[in-house]
């Protein structure tokens, strides 16, 4: 049986928290941010967190390296 691999694009987009759900880097923070209000930066910063069956498909993409 082949041994399964780790979804090296997911591992570098996604870290997991101490009680296994997937953080991600919000989208829209990359560039153009001076017409965006300091209010929407602000909560861009924060990290979220995927849930439903995305949540699902990514821990089976990370499994290996756990």
């Amino acid at each position: 049986m082949p041994k399964q691999k780790t979804h090296k694009g997911m591992k570098k987009r996604f870290k997991l928290t101490a009680s296994g759900k997937a953080k991600h880097r919000k989208a829209f923070r990359g560039h153009k941010l001076s017409h965006k209000s300091g209010k929407r930066r602000r909560q861009l910063r924060q990290d979220g967190v995927v849930t439903g069956a995305g949540a699902r498909s990514i821990l089976e993409g990370l499994r290996p390296c756990l």
